[in-house]
């Protein structure tokens, strides 16, 4: 996706460089729609130049930070010399999981969908987050309450969480689930504390995984999930809540999972 508009004064860009002048550098914008702009000799690189080519090649990938932008006279003003090696990497990895997004936006909407609805859903991301891969990135993790501030159908919703979550690799994952407890036997309290262990794992539980169950309000309990991806740790809270309702339901209790909270106290 490029945007239709302009950039802002103080921006960092991804453009192509396009044409070598003896005074400077003709660069298309890459996320900007029939966008290009110019870097004067004297914002190529720091120093005295003797010729612009020793600097860059023609097809060449540059961030530039944006100067001035005219947008009457088209001119958009460009310097590469200020922008330095840190904000280089971080501007090109932004651009590029940009693109992986945009790859995103037609698995989960389909390759029939036209070009208005594609710019009508990818803007509401943008508005929400910022930037598409953000807002694929949100809903790997959150799943559906994620898109809750976005205005998207129920299906358009459904096919970017499943996308984000089949394709965005994400750093860790944190979930949270609840389980209500009850036992009704006199030792009712020694078997809740035997359910939680269950639901801790009894200290079995897959590396890379962390495991907290916590008492929110009789008789329900949190479990937090720490996972190194959603699928993962959504198979372990399921896997948490299974055990200790298992354990509780063979000594006459009974057990229920659920995902929201339902205690008024934490």
């Amino acid at each position: 996706m490029k945007y239709s508009g302009w950039p802002d004064s103080g921006d960092l860009v991804v453009g192509t460089v396009d044409e070598i002048a003896d005074f400077g550098v003709f660069v298309d914008l890459d996320e900007y729609e029939d966008k290009r702009g110019l870097v004067h000799i004297s914002e190529v690189a720091s120093g005295w130049i003797k010729n612009v080519r020793d600097h860059v090649r023609p097809g060449q990938t540059a961030v530039c930070k944006v100067l001035d932008v005219n947008e009457n006279s088209r001119q958009v003003d460009l310097s590469i010399k200020d922008v330095n090696d840190h904000q280089r990497k971080e501007k090109i990895q932004e651009w590029k999981n940009e693109q992986k997004a945009d790859k995103w936006m037609t698995l989960a909407l389909g390759e029939d969908v036209t070009d208005e609805q594609f710019g009508a859903i990818a803007n509401e991301l943008l508005a929400e987050f910022g930037s598409l891969y953000e807002g694929f990135e949100a809903a790997a993790i959150r799943g559906e309450d994620a898109l809750e501030g976005a205005d998207l159908e129920g299906e358009e919703v459904a096919g970017i969480v499943e996308t984000a979550r089949e394709n965005v690799s994400v750093p860790y994952v944190t979930i949270t689930g609840y389980v209500d407890l009850r036992s009704f036997d006199t030792d009712g309290v020694d078997t809740v504390r035997g359910a939680l262990e269950a639901a801790e794992g009894n200290g079995d539980v897959p590396e890379g995984v962390e495991l907290d169950v916590a008492y929110v309000g009789a008789p329900e309990y949190r479990i937090r999930v720490d996972a190194p991806d959603y699928k993962t740790a959504e198979a372990e809270l399921e896997s948490s809540a299974d055990r200790a309702a298992a354990f509780i339901e063979e000594r006459g209790g009974t057990g229920e999972f659920h995902r929201e909270r339902r205690s008024d106290d934490e």
